[in-house]
């Protein structure tokens, strides 16, 4: 456990295209129960990328951590042997992981938290809190040439997030019940006080005064506590993006991450040629996130800068074509419109969990289907 701090890091230069990396949480599962189970360092002990792989908050979660990635090839070639491995190393250890938003068996209140002082800290500090940390995500860093820049490509991403929400949403079921929201994550991790969308910024003076805004209240005990959709990374040179459910696919998360890049390499364009950034309402934002996070793929997505409220297929089309320079310059932009197609044909996470439960009505059925589709592709 590291020793954070509430100490800023520079960035080093970007190269372009950009590097990123994924990293992706899954949760632990009984086969035969299907319910959420406190066993992650079980499953751990079994598996042989002890680099790439580890614990979260809580001993019913593991994560897979990419290397540095320079091309699509590399994540595509991670994701699947990362989901691969843990799917084996848990059948070894009487379990079963699932790429699920939220736990859809088992109460997230009832698991273990993991060791180590900081998890502890944290799970008092917060109280009932804690349990919003018990969700899965998938968030997605790209190399930033500098934090100045990255602040203000923060700015310009702000209007997309719930685009991203809605292109990423699997998370419909929580503990034992439909919750009525395609991405039920969403809505339980923007309860903490430091999470959601990050605050309209026009430098670096800026973000450090948000920031020690937060820790002055509380609200957060490091800087790593700053949970925000789009983050300037800690310890890595990286703008994080964290706003996506995770994916129940590999392909899918492949989806989210190409065109989370290419959307930054876009941005980061814009912020070179001095486009200003967005005014975008903090009220709209949030409500167009929520109701992205309610609707998801099969709904409507707000853009909170114009106001419109736009049919996701549509709104699908304008993200496409907001990152295809981006995706282009990358050499991304097949990929990704092939895999948006497919995904919209196929319908979100969400809707394929719904479709699930919906043959018989049973909670088990759509815990059997994520078992599946952890390993499978679109």
């Amino acid at each position: 456990m590291r020793n954070h701090s509430l100490v800023a890091h520079d960035l080093r230069p970007q190269v372009a295209p950009p590097t990123f990396g994924v990293e992706e949480e899954f949760f632990v599962v009984d086969p035969r129960t299907r319910r959420i189970l406190s066993r992650a360092p079980d499953l751990l002990a079994r598996t042989r990328m002890d680099d790439r792989l580890c614990g979260e908050f809580s001993r019913a979660q593991v994560e897979a951590n990419s290397p540095v990635c320079g091309g699509a090839e590399d994540a595509r070639r991670f994701l699947r042997e990362a989901r691969r491995e843990l799917a084996q190393a848990a059948e070894v250890a009487g379990l079963a992981v699932v790429a699920s938003g939220t736990a859809v068996l088992g109460d997230p209140s009832s698991v273990v938290i993991s060791d180590g002082a900081r998890y502890a800290e944290i799970a008092a500090h917060f109280g009932a809190l804690r349990e919003s940390h018990i969700v899965c995500g998938c968030h997605v860093h790209v190399g930033i040439p500098d934090r100045e820049n990255a602040v203000l490509t923060v700015g310009h991403l702000r209007r997309w997030l719930p685009f991203l929400v809605a292109m990423s949403a699997n998370s419909p079921f929580h503990n034992g019940r439909d919750t009525g929201h395609a991405s039920w994550r969403t809505i339980t991790w923007n309860r903490l006080p430091s999470a959601g969308p990050p605050p309209r910024m026009r430098s670096l003076d800026d973000h450090e005064r948000a920031v020690r805004a937060l820790a002055a209240s509380g609200a957060i005990l490091d800087r790593h506590m700053v949970y925000w959709d789009v983050r300037l990374s800690e310890h890595l040179p990286t703008l994080e993006i964290r706003v996506g459910d995770v994916a129940a696919t590999a392909e899918e998360a492949l989806l989210f991450a190409v065109l989370t890049r290419g959307l930054v390499s876009r941005v980061l364009t814009d912020v070179d040629r001095g486009v200003p950034v967005p005014e975008v309402p903090d009220t709209a934002l949030r409500a167009a996130m929520w109701r992205a996070a309610r609707d998801g793929l099969e709904g409507v997505v707000p853009d909170p800068l114009t106001g419109e409220t736009l049919p996701a297929a549509v709104a699908m089309d304008r993200l496409l074509a907001t990152a295809l320079p981006g995706l282009s310059a990358n050499g991304d932009a097949d990929l990704a419109a092939d895999l948006l197609d497919r995904l919209r044909r196929r319908g979100s996470g969400a809707a394929r969990q719904r479709a699930a439960h919906a043959r018989r009505g049973r909670l088990t059925d759509v815990v059997d289907h994520l078992v599946d589709h952890t390993l499978q592709g679109l």
